[in-house]
Protein backbone atom coordinates (compact mmCIF):
# COMPACT_ATOMS: atom_id res chain seq x y z
CA UNK A 1 0.00 0.00 0.00
CA UNK A 2 1.28 3.44 -1.05
CA UNK A 3 1.82 5.67 2.08
CA UNK A 4 -0.83 8.98 2.00
CA UNK A 5 -0.82 11.99 3.42
CA UNK A 6 -3.56 12.82 6.04
CA UNK A 7 -4.19 16.28 6.92
CA UNK A 8 -6.61 16.46 9.48
CA UNK A 9 -8.59 19.61 10.94
CA UNK A 10 -8.61 19.85 15.30
CA UNK A 11 -11.71 21.16 16.20
CA UNK A 12 -15.11 19.58 15.04
CA UNK A 13 -13.00 16.18 13.97
CA UNK A 14 -10.60 14.96 16.53
CA UNK A 15 -12.14 16.86 19.51
CA UNK A 16 -15.58 18.85 20.56
CA UNK A 17 -15.50 22.27 21.15
CA UNK A 18 -18.33 23.74 19.73
CA UNK A 19 -19.86 25.03 22.58
CA UNK A 20 -16.08 26.13 23.92
CA UNK A 21 -15.64 27.99 20.42
CA UNK A 22 -18.91 29.82 19.96
CA UNK A 23 -18.31 31.12 23.56
CA UNK A 24 -15.12 32.52 23.08
CA UNK A 25 -15.95 33.92 19.87
CA UNK A 26 -18.55 35.41 20.85
CA UNK A 27 -17.35 37.31 23.51
CA UNK A 28 -13.80 38.60 21.41
CA UNK A 29 -16.40 39.60 18.98
CA UNK A 30 -18.41 41.59 22.35
CA UNK A 31 -14.76 42.80 23.40
CA UNK A 32 -13.57 44.48 19.84
CA UNK A 33 -17.38 45.78 19.79
CA UNK A 34 -18.77 43.80 16.89
CA UNK A 35 -21.59 41.74 18.31
CA UNK A 36 -22.38 39.59 15.27
CA UNK A 37 -23.01 36.43 16.55
CA UNK A 38 -26.93 36.36 17.98
CA UNK A 39 -27.00 32.51 17.81
CA UNK A 40 -25.23 29.30 16.51
CA UNK A 41 -26.05 29.92 12.74
CA UNK A 42 -25.03 33.44 12.88
CA UNK A 43 -21.46 30.94 14.37
CA UNK A 44 -21.71 28.47 11.34
CA UNK A 45 -21.86 30.88 8.90
CA UNK A 46 -18.51 31.81 9.94
CA UNK A 47 -16.91 28.90 8.41
CA UNK A 48 -18.35 28.95 5.49
CA UNK A 49 -15.20 29.75 3.95
CA UNK A 50 -11.68 31.08 5.51
CA UNK A 51 -12.71 31.52 9.73
CA UNK A 52 -10.18 34.73 9.50
CA UNK A 53 -11.28 36.18 6.40
CA UNK A 54 -15.07 35.43 7.18
CA UNK A 55 -14.93 37.92 10.24
CA UNK A 56 -12.58 40.73 8.35
CA UNK A 57 -15.23 40.85 5.25
CA UNK A 58 -17.82 41.62 7.93
CA UNK A 59 -15.90 45.02 9.00
CA UNK A 60 -13.77 42.88 12.09
CA UNK A 61 -10.18 44.43 12.58
CA UNK A 62 -8.45 40.96 13.02
CA UNK A 63 -5.65 42.37 15.00
CA UNK A 64 -8.28 43.37 17.43
CA UNK A 65 -9.73 39.66 17.67
CA UNK A 66 -6.81 38.34 17.99
CA UNK A 67 -5.34 40.91 21.16
CA UNK A 68 -9.26 39.91 22.43
CA UNK A 69 -8.57 36.17 22.32
CA UNK A 70 -4.88 36.11 23.45
CA UNK A 71 -6.30 38.27 26.80
CA UNK A 72 -9.08 35.48 27.84
CA UNK A 73 -7.88 32.96 30.20
CA UNK A 74 -7.87 29.45 27.97
CA UNK A 75 -7.49 26.98 30.51
CA UNK A 76 -10.84 26.32 31.86
CA UNK A 77 -12.25 26.54 28.48
CA UNK A 78 -9.83 24.00 26.94
CA UNK A 79 -10.57 21.75 30.09
CA UNK A 80 -13.89 21.32 28.61
CA UNK A 81 -13.24 19.81 25.07
CA UNK A 82 -13.25 16.02 25.01
CA UNK A 83 -11.64 13.87 22.24
CA UNK A 84 -13.88 11.99 19.62
CA UNK A 85 -13.04 8.51 21.01
CA UNK A 86 -13.72 6.43 18.32
CA UNK A 87 -11.06 8.31 16.45
CA UNK A 88 -7.84 7.31 18.06
CA UNK A 89 -7.91 3.25 17.24
CA UNK A 90 -8.42 4.64 13.45
CA UNK A 91 -5.21 7.19 13.66
CA UNK A 92 -3.17 4.35 15.68
CA UNK A 93 -3.73 2.14 12.46
CA UNK A 94 -3.51 4.91 10.07
CA UNK A 95 0.08 5.94 11.27
CA UNK A 96 1.14 2.65 10.39
CA UNK A 97 1.60 3.37 6.55
CA UNK A 98 0.81 7.27 6.68
CA UNK A 99 1.36 10.51 7.24
CA UNK A 100 -0.44 12.34 9.89
CA UNK A 101 -0.31 16.00 10.49
CA UNK A 102 -2.74 18.62 12.10
CA UNK A 103 -3.59 21.64 10.26
CA UNK A 104 -5.93 24.13 12.04
CA UNK A 105 -7.35 27.28 12.69
CA UNK A 106 -6.35 27.13 16.20
CA UNK A 107 -3.36 27.78 18.46
CA UNK A 108 -0.79 25.08 17.91
CA UNK A 109 0.55 25.39 22.24
CA UNK A 110 -3.52 24.42 22.43
CA UNK A 111 -3.36 21.73 20.23
CA UNK A 112 -0.52 19.90 21.53
CA UNK A 113 -1.60 20.36 24.98
CA UNK A 114 -4.71 18.49 24.36
CA UNK A 115 -2.80 16.10 21.89
CA UNK A 116 -0.99 14.97 25.00
CA UNK A 117 -3.81 15.32 27.53
CA UNK A 118 -5.85 12.60 25.33
CA UNK A 119 -3.06 10.21 24.16
CA UNK A 120 -3.22 11.76 20.29
CA UNK A 121 0.27 13.62 20.11
CA UNK A 122 2.67 10.12 18.88
CA UNK A 123 0.09 10.26 16.06
CA UNK A 124 0.90 13.20 14.29
CA UNK A 125 4.36 14.25 12.13
CA UNK A 126 3.50 18.27 12.51
CA UNK A 127 1.04 20.48 13.89
CA UNK A 128 0.20 23.45 11.93
CA UNK A 129 -2.16 25.57 14.12
CA UNK A 130 -3.02 29.72 13.53
CA UNK A 131 0.51 30.76 14.92
CA UNK A 132 1.71 28.98 11.84
CA UNK A 133 -0.36 31.25 9.11
CA UNK A 134 -4.66 31.96 8.98
CA UNK A 135 -4.39 30.04 5.57
CA UNK A 136 -5.52 26.30 5.55
CA UNK A 137 -4.42 26.04 1.62
CA UNK A 138 -1.37 27.92 2.82
CA UNK A 139 -0.18 25.01 5.15
CA UNK A 140 -1.90 22.48 2.94
CA UNK A 141 0.56 23.39 0.82
CA UNK A 142 3.35 23.50 2.91
CA UNK A 143 2.52 20.10 4.60
CA UNK A 144 2.68 18.25 1.26
CA UNK A 145 6.16 20.22 0.40
CA UNK A 146 7.79 19.16 4.02
CA UNK A 147 6.35 15.54 2.86
CA UNK A 148 6.98 15.64 -0.46
CA UNK A 149 3.89 14.42 -1.27
CA UNK A 150 2.01 14.67 -4.37
CA UNK A 151 -1.87 16.51 -4.49
CA UNK A 152 -3.80 13.34 -5.26
CA UNK A 153 -2.35 11.10 -2.30
CA UNK A 154 -3.47 13.82 0.05
CA UNK A 155 -6.77 14.21 1.77
CA UNK A 156 -7.52 17.07 4.06
CA UNK A 157 -10.60 15.71 6.84
CA UNK A 158 -12.35 18.39 8.03
CA UNK A 159 -15.71 19.42 9.25
CA UNK A 160 -16.86 22.81 7.65
CA UNK A 161 -17.73 23.91 4.17
CA UNK A 162 -14.95 26.39 4.28
CA UNK A 163 -12.72 23.59 5.31
CA UNK A 164 -13.24 21.86 1.85
CA UNK A 165 -13.29 25.41 -0.05
CA UNK A 166 -9.69 25.52 0.88
CA UNK A 167 -8.83 22.20 0.40
CA UNK A 168 -9.85 22.12 -2.65
CA UNK A 169 -8.47 25.16 -3.85
CA UNK A 170 -4.89 23.83 -2.86
CA UNK A 171 -5.73 20.93 -5.42
CA UNK A 172 -6.01 18.24 -2.82
CA UNK A 173 -8.38 15.39 -1.74
CA UNK A 174 -10.90 16.47 0.22
CA UNK A 175 -12.96 14.39 3.43
CA UNK A 176 -15.98 15.54 4.94
CA UNK A 177 -16.99 13.91 8.28
CA UNK A 178 -20.43 14.29 9.56
CA UNK A 179 -19.91 14.35 13.36
CA UNK A 180 -18.62 17.70 13.69
CA UNK A 181 -19.84 21.31 13.34
CA UNK A 182 -21.36 21.29 9.88
CA UNK A 183 -23.84 19.02 8.97
CA UNK A 184 -24.13 16.61 6.47
CA UNK A 185 -26.36 18.44 4.08
CA UNK A 186 -24.33 21.72 4.46
CA UNK A 187 -21.48 19.77 3.66
CA UNK A 188 -22.70 17.69 0.83
CA UNK A 189 -23.14 21.04 -0.83
CA UNK A 190 -19.54 21.73 -0.67
CA UNK A 191 -19.16 18.58 -2.83
CA UNK A 192 -16.52 17.06 -1.19
CA UNK A 193 -14.62 13.83 -2.77
CA UNK A 194 -15.59 11.73 0.52
CA UNK A 195 -18.46 12.40 3.02
CA UNK A 196 -17.47 9.51 5.96
CA UNK A 197 -19.98 9.32 9.00
CA UNK A 198 -17.76 7.48 11.20
CA UNK A 199 -13.89 7.34 11.62
CA UNK A 200 -13.97 3.41 10.23
CA UNK A 201 -14.38 4.88 6.95
CA UNK A 202 -11.07 6.09 7.02
CA UNK A 203 -9.86 3.16 6.71
CA UNK A 204 -11.62 2.83 3.48
CA UNK A 205 -10.16 5.61 1.47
Amino acid sequence: MSEKLFLFDFDGVLVDSLEVYERRVTLCLEKTGSPIIRSREDFLELFEDNFYEGIVKKGIALAEFMHASRSMPAKDDYDQMTPFTPIFPVLQELKKNNILTVISSNISKVIHAILSRYGFNGCFREVLGADYGYSKEEKILHAMNSFQMKKEKTFYVGDTVGDIKEARLAGVKTVAVTWGWHNKERLEMASPDYVIETPDDLLKI
